[in-house]
């Protein structure tokens, strides 16, 4: 997610909080966990990326003291895993076991395959007599076969400093999900007291110093896979994921990122290296570090789903969005191979829906000129710097229109129907309609495809930057934005939570659910809006009922 310099912006607000005598110095896993999880599994479990015939399995063992995440101590172990078809394990339909250690931070990644499609398991790791909390997962429908409905969470932007995730305790709640869509900023690389709730630390991150090496962010993350909640979640169904920026660094792109100083934080090739080889050790995703993170899922007839990599291969974003640079046809945010890959499967999809798990906004977004200076300031820390009249943010696709251009030629030529792009980073909510050419949208409805927004599970918003209560300040944002940009059909700038997707061959639906209070653990969550995508109209329109 965009936001100005952290040296000017994140610290002018936040005071350094002390860390002294949190116990978080030498990392904050080590403690036993509560709920009588063992020791030795104090991360949890979780799975990811369903394929018809198998599922990724993860965990993390702790085999000795001193074997903390980060250390690079502790011996070489092999762990056991099995995966059966109720969850008291009396039948057992695969088993192994697998090698790790401080080479790979002692996580562990099982591959399993050769289970039936369209099928619940339950999965589990057992490691010198200690046995893990049992996990549920999911295998996808087989290619081409009918599938009725698809159902997932929709989440991003989850920042441990500014809020408890509430929000992913109310998504291991319900029973009707088939997975979780994790758009990216699963974790932020800030110090205590750079980035938080408006001016307050509600958990200080561990390390507590900004993450920039390998030890840093093997920590970072293995402290997040402590919160209860995500563990919960992550043990209830699958998830597929990408990366934003945070995950690395704030505005990353291939060669840099706003939040990365050379040489005082070292060369941005290594940084960026230890955070890929942390999230492939970490994270339940097919991906290993050097690898390719853009990929595609299929869910029987019904629907395909291509996950991006928007900052791997980028190029760097433009100084401000009258530079026009922005529209330079060698610029690209995808990279010409993704790009290729991305637009080849859409228009040789043979499912209906074609999904798009994307990092960042591809709807074209102009400021308008009605925006009080104020206002505008407070809405560049969400987007970065606006011009008004011009595209609003340029890391996001309104900085590379060349790539995004192509893309909608390409929908519009083939005549691709069904594609809808869900998006996390902004956090905010937003259900956008994609014009071909914005300009004369409001004459012909020119939309090649629609996007649906997620907001932010607890990263601050909008009334958190401009320090006034929700649904005040931004009204008049919203409706100005709106009235500027016709094919936005939604726009909410205060929540914070998450959404429920579902695609039927009827429609897709998103519910978007938000929290009475991201600080508190206990967080209610009610319902906020619904809108829906109807089969070949390429339109958004509201809807009345959340998902039943």
């Amino acid at each position: 997610m965009s936001a100005l310099s952290r040296r000017d912006v994140l610290r002018a607000g936040g005071t350094l909080v002390a860390v002294a005598g949190t116990g978080l110095v030498g990392g904050a896993a080590f403690a036993a966990p509560s709920g009588g999880v063992p020791a030795a599994f104090a991360h949890g479990v979780a799975s990811g990326d369903p394929l018809p015939d198998g599922v990724l399995l993860w965990t993390r063992v702790t085999p000795t003291e001193d074997a903390r995440p980060g250390s690079g101590a502790g011996p070489d172990v092999r762990v056991q895993w099995e995966v059966a078809l109720d969850e008291g394990f009396r039948t057992v339909v695969a088993q192994g076991d697998t090698a790790t250690g401080p080479a790979r931070d002692h996580t562990v990644k099982v591959d399993v395959r050769g289970l039936d499609p369209d099928s619940w398991y339950w999965y589990r790791f057992r490691f010198r007599g200690a046995v893990s909390p049992a996990g549920r997962t999911r295998t996808a429908p087989a290619a081409g076969a009918p599938v009725d409905r698809l159902r997932m969470g929709v989440v991003s932007c989850a920042n441990w400093q500014a809020g408890h995730f509430a929000a992913y305790r109310h998504l291991a709640h319900r029973q009707d999900l088939d997975l979780v869509l994790h758009l990216g900023d699963y974790l932020y690389e800030y110090a205590p007291g750079e980035y938080q709730a408006r001016d307050t630390v509600v958990r200080p991150h561990d390390p507590p110093i900004e993450m920039t090496v390998l030890e840093h962010y093997r920590r970072r993350h293995a402290q997040y896979k402590t919160d209860p909640d995500l563990q919960a979640l992550h043990a209830h169904v699958p998830f597929v994921v990408t990366w934003d920026d945070h995950e690395s660094a704030n505005d990353a792109w291939s060669g840099g990122a706003e939040n990365h100083t050379e040489p005082a934080e070292g060369t941005w090739a290594d940084r960026r290296a230890a955070s890929q080889q942390a999230y492939a050790e970490w994270m339940p995703v097919r991906y290993e570090a050097g690898g390719r993170l853009y990929r595609r899922f299929t869910f029987g007839s019904l629907a395909e789903l291509s996950m991006l990599d928007l900052r791997t291969y980028r190029s760097k974003q433009v100084d401000n969005p009258l530079d026009r640079a922005a529209d330079d046809p060698d610029r690209t945010i995808t990279g010409d191979e993704q790009l290729r890959w991305l637009t080849s499967g859409l228009v040789d999809s043979g499912a209906q829906w074609k999904l798009v798990g994307n990092p960042v906004m591809i709807a074209p977004v102009r400021f308008p000129s009605t925006l009080s200076t104020r206002e505008l300031q407070a809405l560049s820390q969400l987007t970065g710097p606006p011009v008004e009249g011009a595209p609003y943010n340029v890391d996001q696709w309104d900085g590379y229109t060349a790539d995004r251009t192509e893309l909608f030629s390409t929908l519009r030529d083939h005549g691709v129907q069904d594609t809808v792009f869900l998006t996390g980073d902004i956090h905010s909510a937003w259900a956008c309609e994609l014009p071909a050419d914005p300009l004369t949208y409001p004459l012909n409805r020119n939309s090649v495809g629609t996007e649906l927004v997620c907001t932010s599970v607890t990263s601050d918003n909008l009334d958190d930057i401009l320090r006034v209560p929700p649904r005040t300040a931004s009204l008049p944002v919203e409706a100005a934005i709106r009235a500027n940009n016709p094919h936005i059909k939604h726009l909410e700038f205060d929540s914070h939570g998450y959404s429920v997707i579902e695609v039927s061959a009827r429609q897709v639906q998103m519910d978007w659910f938000e929290l009475a209070d991201r600080t508190d653990p206990g967080s209610s969550a009610r319902h906020a809006v619904s809108f829906a995508v109807p089969a070949s109209t390429q339109r958004v329109q509201q809807v009345r009922e959340p998902l039943r």
